[in-house]
């Protein structure tokens, strides 16, 4: 459908986006919450209303809590440590306290305790990340580097062909191989020094440019299950170095064990049966730090938004997931997913994800459902490009310049768009580095990362932008809004029109600035916790 013709029951009339760029557009005050506790007391039950009560004050209570959180359970928020279990007992006690139905939903799931010891020239411990689709063991040996290369710029193809091991002797019980990040995919690396003979491998990042995704610990994946049946880790670039040295030794270990851990579902009931509007960001941090921006921001901004629609009485029931151990891999969302029936998935009408989008670096990105940007490489659901323009009318009824995000499937909504459901969602950046021409548009630093603290230990409660927290809470609002009134333009089911005169314009297009019309590259992707490839 063409998004310039499209009609929104927005009001007392049905309105047609293309007929109001020429209009006069109803502009809301960035931050105009009434007095007191009167948001909290009312029904919200205009756009104007609920935006004037979604506030960033509102949203940085939730952040701080979190940080507190991180602060007294050992620095962090990650799956399986008292710092997650604490988090979903707060978001459920916040939950309850507005009036939602809330659920704590158990999962379970692989998981591994690993290490990764040097133990000559020198001793020391290195983070470390088991890979997806590795096998398991405990080995102590001789560190033999494979083809790698630690002198600038550090182009390599470290263990991408056979060749590479074969004047190398992997004839020991308990060898260790040692590749680098490069040219071909972790998988070609694994596969190849387990056939060379290698006990074990380890994947340090390739160091080629400052940027931290290019030397912090690998997380990476083989591309299924049991690929290998040794023991593969990826780490950092400075492990790598420091292994490399000659007459090293060190231990590589996984052990595998069953783990539980818990989405929790927040539920507000609709008068419509069977369609059902959901929103979701994961809860979980990493283990380096408390995860305020990542993925504290989506986090707190759906607080916000659940205690401030908690007495709407929306037409279609409104459920907002927080999802664990997505930094493992997407396992929460895809567990629960799984955990449905094919009827309680078809009443699913969309999901919207909400996955970083505070960035203090950031831009205003929207997944690209239309591909104006990015050819996606997943099945597009019908109904995406519709979530896509809802936002992009939010950000051009403000006045903000926002950009195509690649529609990639590198988050919770995965599981959705793999069963067909209609998604789409926002995001402000992680590691990818801010172009000059970024910089015109958004502001901020032009040469570093939309968020430099991405997966470190700074990704703390000093690490969100106010103004992009604020938009995007606005955004999420008055998408989940709009969708809780009527899915009509999404999946057919017609709703009811919000109370109010409230216009919306038609999109004003993406900036483009990643890449021009349908000659997208990679790097406005939406993070990808997994790093199969160079």
């Amino acid at each position: 459908m063409d998004r310039n013709t499209r009609t929104w029951r927005l009001g007392a009339v049905a309105v047609t986006a293309g007929s109001l760029v020429a209009a006069s557009v109803v502009a809301l005050p960035a931050s105009a919450a009434p007095v007191g506790r009167a948001c909290e007391n009312r029904a919200n039950l205009t756009y104007g209303n609920l935006l004037d009560c979604v506030t960033v004050e509102g949203v940085v209570e939730h952040l701080e809590a979190l940080q507190a959180i991180a602060d007294a359970n050992g620095g962090n928020r990650a799956s399986q440590t008292p710092g997650y279990q604490a988090s979903v007992d707060y978001v459920v006690d916040e939950l309850e306290s507005y009036g939602w139905d809330a659920e704590v939903v158990p999962f379970t799931y692989a998981a591994a305790e690993t290490a990764l010891e040097q133990l000559t020239p020198v001793a020391a411990t290195y983070q470390q990340n088991a890979a997806t689709g590795t096998g398991e063991g405990d080995v102590t040996g001789t560190v033999i580097p494979v083809d790698i290369n630690l002198t600038p710029p550090r182009a390599n193809s470290s263990g991408c062909e056979a060749a590479d091991f074969e004047a190398l002797d992997f004839s020991g019980p308990a060898d260790i191989a040692l590749v680098q990040r490069g040219s071909c995919s972790f998988a070609i690396k694994a596969l190849a020094a387990e056939a060379a003979g290698a006990e074990a491998v380890v994947i340090f990042n390739q160091g080629d440019t400052e940027a931290a995704d290019r030397n912090n610990a690998l997380n990476p994946t083989l591309g299924g299950e049991d690929v290998v049946d040794i023991p593969v880790v990826g780490t950092t670039f400075a492990a790598g170095q420091a292994l490399a040295q000659a007459g090293s030794t060190a231990r590589v270990a996984i052990d595998f064990f069953d783990a539980t851990s818990y989405n929790v579902i927040g539920e507000l009931a609709g008068r419509t049966d069977g369609n059902v509007v959901m929103a979701g960001s994961h809860l979980d941090s990493v283990p380096a730090g408390p995860g305020i921006n990542d993925n504290g921001s989506g986090s707190a901004a759906l607080l916000e938004v659940a205690q401030m629609m908690a007495k709407s009485k929306p037409q279609n029931t409104v459920r907002f997931a927080w999802w664990g151990a997505e930094e493992l891999g997407l396992i929460g969302s895809t567990e629960w997913v799984g955990q449905r029936t094919q009827a309680e998935l078809d009443e699913i009408a969309l999901y919207l994800n909400f996955d970083m989008i505070g960035s203090p670096n950031y831009y205003f990105g929207v997944y690209d459902a239309d591909e104006s940007s990015f050819e996606a490489p997943v099945v597009v659901p019908d109904g995406s490009e519709d979530i896509e323009a809802t936002f992009e009318s939010f950000y051009t009824l403000r006045d903000e310049p926002y950009d195509d995000s690649a529609f990639s499937g590198r988050s919770d909504y995965q599981a959705f768009i793999n069963n067909g459901i209609a998604s789409g969602g926002l995001f402000t950046g992680a590691e990818v580095v801010k172009t000059e021409e970024q910089q015109d548009i958004w502001g901020g630093t032009a040469g570093a990362q939309f968020d430099p603290c991405y997966h470190l230990v700074c990704d703390t409660i000093d690490n969100y932008d106010a103004h992009a927290l604020e938009v995007n809470s606005d955004a999420v609002a008055f998408a989940v809004f709009r969708y809780a009134a009527s899915t009509e333009d999404v999946n057919g089911v017609e709703g009811r029109r919000v109370p109010g005169r409230f216009l919306v314009p038609a999109p004003a297009g993406p900036e483009f600035s990643f890449a021009g019309p349908l000659g997208g590259d990679d790097h406005g992707h939406d993070h990808d916790h997994e790093g199969d490839e160079d």
